[in-house]
């Protein structure tokens, strides 16, 4: 890769933009590439914004040539709709950083890159979509990568702007670990209501009983991690602002796909393979799915 590696985005929604904004902070503004062309990117956080310069575009055509890093910021149910960008951007000696749920983003994207390495990040960061298209932050944007050579090529891209990157040798057990928390903020989409929720003492009960099914699964897959993770969590979407919605919930009020099975039903899934029982998630499942998929 060279001094100054190309570097293109795939899908300028919140995570995308709140990215993009950080590149383009530091001199390196990214191709921005998606369904929608757009101008600019717009991204508010609590000391201001930062307007990215566009535009986006929306032909896969108008690539010329492969780029050296590419994010990918869409979500798992648009992967099939973005091959044409992934196929216009990569080739073997691309980078891919997934910016993604679950912990299968490896081999969700290995069938479009063209032979481009694929590394998973964990996103610790919430940002929303707004009203005016605009995207607000609401903490330090981080992300955690595998401890693998090409991780540096992501990390030199980042480096000194507003995104910290962190480098793992346990990957594996923190990418569980973040899908625990994704997996609780199902129970969101079911009862319509954002954070505040977890208020309840018997939603407290329930997501700490679901938590607990999840830790017994992520462990027999080889993750390491500590009886008080499901706790933990909660008390996490307990400090939160009330307010404070999920990417799955946007998607929900707003009648899309729902990323339900790589962030619920591969609980269900693993723990089959693994003889492990989920009876909270036999039941959680079948709902998130019907509420993505219909029919009715």
């Amino acid at each position: 890769m060279s001094d100054r590696p190309t570097i293109a985005l795939i899908g300028p929604g919140a995570i995308g933009t709140a990215i993009a904004a950080a590149l383009h902070e530091v001199g390196r503004t990214p191709l921005l590439c998606g369904r929608t062309a757009h101008p600019q990117l717009i991204l508010r956080h609590d000391e201001g914004e930062v307007v990215v310069p566009g535009p986006v575009l929306s032909d896969p055509r108008t690539v010329a040539h492969p780029y050296d890093l590419v994010f990918v910021a869409v979500k798992t149910t648009q992967v099939t709709d973005s091959a044409g960008w992934l196929a216009a951007l990569c080739n073997k000696n691309t980078v891919v950083c997934a910016l993604q749920n679950g912990v299968e983003q490896q081999s969700l994207l290995a069938l479009y890159v063209n032979g481009a390495t694929v590394l998973p990040s964990v996103v610790w960061f919430p940002a929303q979509r707004e009203q005016d298209a605009s995207v607000r932050l609401r903490a330090t944007p981080r992300l955690t990568l595998p401890d693998a050579p090409q991780a540096q090529a992501i990390a030199d891209a980042l480096s000194g702007s507003r995104c910290a990157v962190e480098l793992s040798s346990d990957f594996l057990s923190i990418a569980w670990r973040k899908l625990l928390q994704n997996a609780a903020a199902g129970l969101m989409v079911l009862a319509n209501r954002r954070a505040g929720m977890f208020s309840r003492a018997d939603i407290t009960q329930l997501a700490l009983a679901y938590l607990r099914e999840c830790l017994a699964v992520a462990r027999a897959q080889g993750a390491v991690l500590h009886d008080n993770v499901p706790e933990a969590i909660v008390d996490g979407f307990q400090r939160a602002p009330a307010d404070l919605g999920t990417s799955i919930l946007a998607d929900r009020q707003a009648n899309r796909p729902l990323e339900w099975d790589i962030r619920n039903g591969v609980v269900q899934r693993y723990g089959r393979l693994q003889g492990i029982p989920t009876p909270i998630s036999d039941i959680l499942v079948p709902l998130l799915a019907a509420g993505s998929e219909g029919p009715g």
